[in-house]
């Protein structure tokens, strides 16, 4: 990605003085196209890389007519509700007793109070209002319940 080195012609053109046979001249052109190359494939690493960074519990989330949620400059804050009742701060694994503690721990280092909860469908009403209250008492008034969209929307012909 340099300056090259081009030979001139070796006769003098227009009759003034002679050039020696074979005196080089710097290029002074720059080969771009390596760099493009990189590029490229730095934008196709990152664009397959970028869904996977995601929250990675895996819920069957239920389906609503809902918009979805505006992003802000914080990471999101999740807690995640499994089928089976298993509760989860982000990726991490937390029992019940320890959740309001934990919550209240990080919510001192966060500026925003919003938190979404992610719950499977095949728990019950009553367990996931439950662990809303829990967000509530450690500090985080403004919970958003995810869904998946695509789902019924209420409307009469529907």
């Amino acid at each position: 990605m340099g300056a090259g080195v081009m030979k001139s012609s070796g006769d003098g053109g227009g009759g003034g003085r002679r050039r020696r046979r074979g005196r080089s001249q710097p290029m002074a052109e720059i080969n771009v196209t390596p760099f493009v190359d990189v590029m490229l494939v730095l934008l196709i690493i990152f664009m397959v890389a970028a869904p996977l960074l995601t929250v990675g519990v895996p819920v069957e989330m239920p389906e609503t007519a809902a918009n979805a949620l505006p992003t802000d400059e914080e990471e999101p804050l999740t807690v995640t509700i499994e089928a089976n009742g298993t509760l989860h701060i982000q990726n991490t694994q937390v029992a019940e007793g320890d959740l309001i503690g934990r919550l209240q721990a990080i919510a001192t280092e966060r500026d925003s109070d919003r938190i979404f909860l992610r719950a499977d469908g095949a728990n019950d009403w009553n367990r996931v209002a439950e662990i809303m209250g829990a967000l509530n008492a450690a500090g985080f008034g403004n919970i958003g319940l995810v869904t998946d969209i695509g789902g019924p929307t209420l409307e009469p012909g529907e």
